[in-house]
C-alpha cells in the first residue's frame, strides 16, 4: 500500500533528519509511529474497560493468592 503525506518544507525537512538520525527509512519511522499511537490508544481503552470493571467489584488479589489459585 502507498499513502501520500502533504507536508510543509520544514516538517518534511524535521521528519528525514530525525529518521536519519535514528538510522532508519522515513517509511519505517511512519510506520512505526503510526502503529505505536495505535497500540497506545488500544492500550488506553483495555485500561479504562479495566478500571470500570475494578470500580463495579474492587476484588484484589496477592501475588501468593495468585500462585495459589493456579497451583490448584
Amino acid at each position: 500500500m502507498t499513502i501520500s503525506l502533504r507536508l510543509t518544507e520544514e516538517d518534511s525537512m524535521l521528519i528525514k533528519k530525525y529518521a536519519e538520525m535514528n538510522n532508519i527509512s522515513v517509511s519505517d519511522l511512519i510506520r512505526q509511529s503510526v502503529m505505536e499511537r495505535i497500540e497506545a490508544e488500544h492500550d488506553l481503552k483495555e485500561y479504562e474497560k479495566a478500571l470500570a470493571d475494578y470500580r463495579k467489584n474492587p476484588v484484589t488479589y496477592s501475588h501468593e493468592e495468585v500462585m495459589r489459585m493456579f497451583a490448584e
